[in-house]
């Protein structure tokens, strides 16, 4: 387990944890010294080899008295990624021991929580079955952003003919927005910029709070520098103004920060420092 918030039980669930991309192609508009300053921020966040920030894929695995729920479910296998060969038809049993390490099965899954509807984050939504790409976790609800929903829809690509369309076919989606509630414990905060539809969510327990940020940040070196854009962020200014709401929300709350890509353990906190924000373990 990698924490517990009052009465929730949070697990990470990782699937990779390699080198991506390097600074200077992850952060665009970084100053040039991006290399040194993410090296200062991140120690050990740089491949030596290759000079690429090294990112985890994971999801998290969260019990709570009534549920368990999985927010975010990785790159998944056989998934057809031609402009990731890393991701490209992957297959890997990662993903599915840390669930079984977990104490579960995907049939004990309640709910799939998608933050985005980006490759990393909705591959394990489904499997492939005899040819045919079916849910993953057969009880589950699986929430997905409505903002995102209909955005992909209309491009339907790979990710979203392979691992939401399927979901979709099997009338387990809840297409949702922020502000959605699941249970006592769970809110969705509204987060847009890497994608329409993105949200973080907020985990409340026993006076106790965490926030899991999906991608509205990729790497403690954004708590310092919120200003810098991430490549694939779809609305760049949108997302900086996400971003720092997220941080100070959360400063103020001085609630719990789960990073979806954060360097491990990726979990820790934040304050104000200045016009930026210092992360902290613990």
């Amino acid at each position: 387990m990698l924490c517990r918030i009052g009465d929730v039980e949070i697990w990470r669930i990782l699937e990779i944890h390699a080198p991506f991309l390097t600074p200077e192609e992850l952060y665009p508009n970084a100053p040039s010294d991006v290399r040194a300053i993410v090296e200062a921020c991140v120690p050990g966040g740089l491949c030596p080899e290759t000079g690429r920030l090294i990112l985890p894929i994971q999801g998290f695995l969260l019990k709570t008295p009534t549920h368990v729920i999985l927010v975010d479910s990785c790159v998944g296998n056989n998934k057809s990624v031609p402009g990731m060969p890393s991701w490209h038809r992957r297959s890997d049993g990662r993903f599915m021991a840390a669930l079984t390490a977990a104490g579960v099965g995907p049939e004990d899954v309640d709910y799939v929580l998608c933050t985005h509807l980006h490759t990393d984050h909705v591959g394990w939504n489904t499997r492939l079955e005899n040819g045919h790409w079916v849910p993953t976790f057969p009880k589950a609800r699986y929430l997905m952003p409505a903002a995102d929903e209909e955005v992909y829809r209309d491009h339907e690509g790979m990710m979203y003919t392979e691992s939401v369309l399927p979901v979709i076919a099997a009338g387990q989606a809840d297409l949702v927005s922020a502000g959605h509630m699941l249970g006592d414990h769970l809110t969705l905060i509204p987060t847009p910029g890497h994608t329409p539809g993105h949200v973080s969510v907020l985990i409340r327990s026993s006076g106790r709070e965490a926030v899991i940020t999906g991608d509205a940040l990729h790497s403690t070196v954004q708590c310092r520098h919120p200003d810098w854009h991430f490549k694939y962020d779809a609305d760049a200014v949108h997302a900086v103004q996400s971003r720092r709401a997220l941080l100070e929300n959360a400063s103020e709350r001085q609630c719990a920060v789960l990073g979806s890509h954060f360097a491990l353990p990726s979990i820790g906190r934040v304050r104000v420092k200045g016009d930026a924000f210092d992360w902290g373990a613990g």
